[in-house]
């Protein structure tokens, strides 16, 4: 039985090298970083990507107070995502909406805040705040994007670590495929960069990036790579099914025909090659592809001396005699966005489509030859005959394991 196809007819994003599709795609083809050097609570100066996204955009001052950075980077998204795809917005059935984002955590930093504010009340909990709680439940990005919005269709936040973009997209074709909704708008975000345990726990697993250039710090494949750069961001795509976007003459942006989702069970942090080349062969299967068919894959190599290195196994495994096939990486530009990267990283290559040019993997002055991949675009991007397919790789902690395709439409 053929399955319905979905299409993307929407993106809204914002990263620390753009706030929207053009602009980020122009960096990244100029090789332009967007890491900067940040003070951290307790920790001093550290490497991240930070956002400078204007959430008074769409959201009242009250609003800003009641809510969370992960549910304004949710709401500018989602609403620049739905202007981009052209939709009568008012008129849709707000009951027949999908709100699908992808999150690696939330609450800690609201946690954070409020146990340093009270410390300077003597832990005095009544100096806590009553909007805690729905600031950290685990619904929250999706929830505020709903009650901003008006919608009135279902909504997940889904936790899958940094594999939480691919994973929103994968909900939301599910979801329309099921018919459960006629529009979606799905994808991932982060507000890691606000929170000092994150960079407290890669720094003392001696895998937070340390370079005296805060736009070189992330360097995945480089021989000289220490670690990831922590940084916040997000990109909610519109996903429709393709007779109602045709219906409305919508622009259509790619369309998804694969994916999976697979788990290692094997390490809490140390990646697997076996299952990471698993997960890619059975995305490609599903789309009815072969390795070869593949013009870009989007690597989710995160700029760790071992992880980089899996994945390079996988990708040589799984695209050996492919000569057609081009690697790339975005975290080099805007560090790792937890949660939101798979969406981000995927958005950066879209524009592939039309332009046929592969944006580079940067900062690397001196290749790791364990990181050798056929076809790898390094500092400079790369024009091709044509970009037809794309392969968005996104793993996560605790061993999650996510890849997606997409297709340039033409019919």
């Amino acid at each position: 039985m053929e399955q319905t196809r979905i299409v993307i007819t929407g993106v809204g994003l914002t990263s620390p090298n753009g706030n929207c599709l053009e602009t980020y795609r122009k960096q990244l083809l100029e090789g332009v970083s967007g890491v900067q050097t940040i003070d951290m609570r307790y920790i001093g100066k550290v490497s991240a990507g930070i956002c400078d996204f204007d959430p008074k955009k769409y959201q009242k001052r009250k609003e800003l107070r009641v809510g969370t950075r992960a549910g304004s980077i949710a709401i500018y998204c989602a609403r620049e995502a739905v202007a981009n795809s052209g939709l009568d917005f008012a008129a849709m059935d707000k009951n027949r909406i999908g709100v699908y984002v992808g999150t690696t955590e939330h609450g800690n930093v609201e946690t954070e805040n409020e146990v340093y504010n009270i410390s300077k009340f003597d832990y005095d909990t009544r100096y806590w705040t009553h909007h805690h709680n729905p600031r950290t439940v685990a619904n929250n990005p999706a929830g505020e994007i709903t009650i901003n919005m008006g919608i009135t269709g279902p909504h997940y936040t889904i936790g899958a670590a940094c594999a939480a973009g691919n994973a929103g997209l994968v909900q939301a074709v599910q979801m329309l495929r099921l018919r459960e909704v006629d529009c979606a708008l799905a994808g991932g975000v982060s507000e890691s960069v606000q929170t000092f345990g994150i960079f407290a726990g890669f720094k003392s697993q001696g895998a937070l990036a340390d370079h005296t250039d805060p736009e070189k710090a992330s360097r995945p494949f480089d021989r000289g790579r220490n670690g990831i750069v922590v940084s916040e961001g997000g990109a909610i795509y519109t996903l429709e099914r393709l007779e109602d976007a045709q219906a409305r003459g919508a622009h259509i942006l790619g369309e998804i025909i694969g994916y999976c989702i697979n788990s290692d069970a094997s390490d809490y942090v140390l990646p697997n090659p076996v299952r990471q080349a698993e997960c890619m062969r059975a995305a490609i299967a599903q789309a009815g592809l072969e390795p070869g068919d593949i013009d870009i894959v989007n690597t989710h190599a995160t700029s760790t001396p071992q992880g980089d290195i899996q994945e390079c196994k996988a990708i040589a495994e799984v695209f050996a005699d492919c000569p057609t096939t081009y690697v790339n990486n975005t975290k080099s530009f805007i560090g790792h966005a937890m949660g939101a990267a798979g969406a981000l990283e995927l958005a950066g290559n879209l524009p592939a489509f039309d332009d046929n040019v592969v944006h580079p993997t940067i900062n690397i002055d001196e290749l790791d030859p364990e990181c050798e991949l056929p076809n790898l675009v390094v500092n400079q991007p790369h024009k091709v005959d044509a970009v037809e397919l794309i392969l968005n790789n996104s793993f996560g902690m605790l061993g999650i394991n996510s890849a997606l395709i997409v297709r340039k439409f033409t019919k």
